[in-house]
């Protein structure tokens, strides 16, 4: 379906979208500074206000100002926003980052509304919850975690450590409180906390659910890609012992004739005769002309580089 929209619609989508919203970040921050009230009096997303004409708060809720006194911090905030954003973008192309990012957008926007739904019917007054985009950048930052398990994160700067267990740690983390104040509502036996509990758990499902559905279709495209690498890796070393992929040339998958390309990775041996949507970069590590598909660029060994260099780590591309 995506691909269908991408070939009708993909030309319109926002190139280097992160960076349009960092500046929307900023202005946030900034607005805080010179009127702190501003913001919260005409631009959050306030379900009381919107369905009385103020539709504009659909939009100006996401100049959210960060949280934060430290400017350091929310320095530091922003820029691994945009490198998250952006490898997100490098490694699904801009429109399906377009569709991830906005698609979180609205299930942010359906939270606050089911939330407002809920406190109408459980306790007969409505509340419109002051919405945040902790739910949008959670699902980005596990989206990561997913496609960029083995990129190593410094931790304060010193401390190696995994995209996949932050993300394993941050989900449980989430998924802990949310399973704590179920247990604690039903243990009350207090019928309107279990409706107000059970509410907010399907609100948070919602608002993450462009995450989750990327998770389980990603599971799904990992077994055929797996199971496709493994493929291509046997055909490449048997095509090395023939003598076939000396420099790019490599054998055509579909006539099984030895043809020069343009691009092939240095791990895997595919080109882009395996897959119009594969992209393929140099590694400036790397001490030679080493060009890998996005599925290896941030998870070989650099090759003739000092110790100090070898295994991937974030940003160092």
């Amino acid at each position: 379906m995506l691909n269908k929209l991408e070939r009708k619609i993909g030309r319109y989508a926002i190139r280097n979208l992160m960076f349009y919203v960092i500046i929307l970040y900023v202005a946030g921050y900034v607005l805080s500074i010179v009127s702190p009230d501003f913001y919260y009096n005409w631009l959050m997303l306030d379900v009381d206000k919107v369905l009385k004409g103020q539709v504009w708060r659909l939009v100006t809720f996401l100049i959210q100002p960060i949280e934060s006194s430290n400017v350091l911090f929310m320095m530091i905030s922003l820029y691994l926003y945009y490198i998250i954003g952006k490898s997100l973008e490098q490694r699904w192309g801009a429109f399906r980052f377009n569709v991830f990012y906005f698609g979180g957008v609205l299930c942010n926007i359906l939270y606050v509304f089911i939330m407002y739904a809920a406190l109408a019917v459980i306790f007969n007054s409505p509340y419109s919850f002051p919405v945040t985009l902790e739910f949008l950048n959670l699902s980005m930052f596990l989206a990561f975690a997913v496609e960029y398990s083995d990129v190593q994160l410094l931790l304060f700067f010193v401390i190696p450590v995994k995209m996949k267990w932050l993300g394993i740690v941050y989900g449980g983390i989430e998924a802990y409180s949310i399973i704590s104040m179920l247990v604690k509502a039903f243990r009350t036996g207090d019928s309107f906390y279990e409706r107000y509990a059970v509410a907010t758990a399907i609100a948070v499902v919602v608002a993450l659910l462009n995450f989750l559905v990327f998770f389980f279709t990603s599971i799904r495209k990992n077994r055929k890609r797996n199971a496709g690498n493994a493929r291509r890796a046997r055909v490449y070393r048997e095509g090395v012992e023939r003598g076939y992929t000396y420099g790019n040339v490599a054998s055509n998958p579909a006539t099984g004739r030895a043809v020069i390309t343009r691009h092939k990775c240095a791990i895997c041996g595919r080109t882009e005769l395996d897959g119009e949507d594969l992209e393929f970069r140099f590694c400036s590590k790397c001490n030679g002309n080493y060009e890998y598909c996005m599925d290896h660029l941030f998870t070989h060994t650099h090759v003739g580089a000092d110790d100090s260099d070898k295994g991937s780590t974030f940003g160092g591309y």
